[in-house]
């Protein structure tokens, strides 16, 4: 290779248009890394369609065939690459097949350097029913790591609670900083929007539940997963379907028109690493309801920067929504909003994140 830029090569299982946090950091990341580094990414065909082989801005995209064979095949195209390429630094994004690959290319090639960075919202109890069987090989993905990188204090608990003894950097997801748009034309009732995989953890089911005790709202909800069968039946089962909208997956760039007709954004999670989506609800000055689970309180302040909601309640979800709605609180709802903005763009640019990745890549590769 002619390039003088140190290589840096990303094991990521998803790389899609419709893509999640982990996604959206290495895109975001990488674009403003672009004169100070060249990045490669091995990444999974997960439905089949997309090329073998791709630049994508300042990423060569890898994609390997086979989900379930991610780590075998990707591991196999890694050492290839590194024929080619001598890379100065491995980054496994998300602890489980992402890193499983970065451990086994660490081990191969001891001499390159491996971050490992956490972003997964996944209970404990998930990740114990998900490996046990392998515990002892998963709890190497961490202890190999020449320093591991967290979304939140919660996930830096976590490297620790897997055996990692060595320096974690807190370094969240950012947003970009938009301004919350007019009235939006023809609006049936306040919306109530929900940015979520349709999945246990998340608990769309409660946010579903609550609308049964709102007047003049439709919930919106943007995401696909396996609850999704489920949800659609209890909407029919709570007879709501005028009042709550499945509107599939969006892509990520096409998300600030849904945020800017928001009324009230709402995720009532049952566990989270960090919960991105709160933080662009911020930065496009709507009000929030979350729960105080995992990663979240890292960002929201009951009553400062948003309103905490009690776990699996419905009741509990309704109330806080009913609240901001109500016009008499409508000092206290903007005083809310300007703060979690405010805070926004203190903590939470991709500016300020990209500088602070920038540090972590240039202090382990030097």
């Amino acid at each position: 290779m002619n390039s003088n830029k140190p290589r840096i090569l990303i094991f990521s299982l998803a790389y899609t248009p419709f893509i999640g946090g982990a996604e959206i950091a290495i895109q975001e990341i990488t674009k403003r890394l672009d004169g100070n580094f060249s990045f490669d990414l091995i990444t999974c065909n997960l439905d089949g369609k997309q090329k073998s082989q791709e630049q994508i801005g300042n990423v060569k995209v890898y994609r390997v065939e086979s989900k379930f064979f991610y780590p075998w095949q990707a591991f196999k195209k890694s050492k290839e690459l590194q024929k080619e390429n001598n890379y100065n630094l491995v980054w496994g994004m998300m602890a489980f097949w992402a890193g499983w690959v970065a451990l086994k290319f660490k081990e191969k090639f001891p001499q390159v350097k491996y971050l490992l960075t956490l972003q997964s919202g996944d209970s404990n109890r998930f990740i114990k029913t998900r490996t046990w069987f392998w515990s002892w090989r998963y709890k190497k993905i961490y202890k190999k790591a020449d320093r591991i990188q967290v979304i939140s204090s919660w996930l830096a608990q976590r490297a620790i609670k897997f055996g990692y003894k060595g320096r974690i950097d807190v370094v969240p997801n950012g947003v970009a900083i938009n301004s919350k748009q007019g009235a939006i034309n023809n609006k049936q009732g306040e919306i109530i929007l929900t940015v979520s995989r349709l999945a246990k953890k998340n608990d769309i089911e409660s946010l579903i539940k609550s609308i049964s005790n709102l007047e003049n709202v439709v919930l919106k909800i943007i995401g696909e997963g396996p609850e999704r069968n489920n949800l659609e039946n209890l909407v029919k089962k709570l007879k709501l379907e005028n009042r709550v909208k499945f509107l599939g997956k969006i892509k990520y760039e096409d998300l600030g028109k849904y945020y800017s007709q928001a009324d009230v954004f709402c995720r009532p999670s049952l566990s989270e690493g960090f919960g991105n989506v709160f933080i662009e609800a911020m930065a496009s000055e709507v009000p929030v309801v979350a729960t105080k689970v995992g990663g979240i309180p890292d960002f929201l302040k009951d009553g400062e920067t948003g309103w905490f909601c009690e776990v699996k309640n419905p009741q509990s979800i309704a109330e806080k929504i009913k609240y901001i709605l109500d016009k008499k609180n409508e000092q206290e709802v903007q005083k809310v909003v300007t703060n979690a903005k405010k805070m926004v763009k203190e903590k939470y640019t991709w500016e300020i994140v990209s500088k602070k990745m920038k540090n972590i890549f240039k202090e382990l590769i030097k």
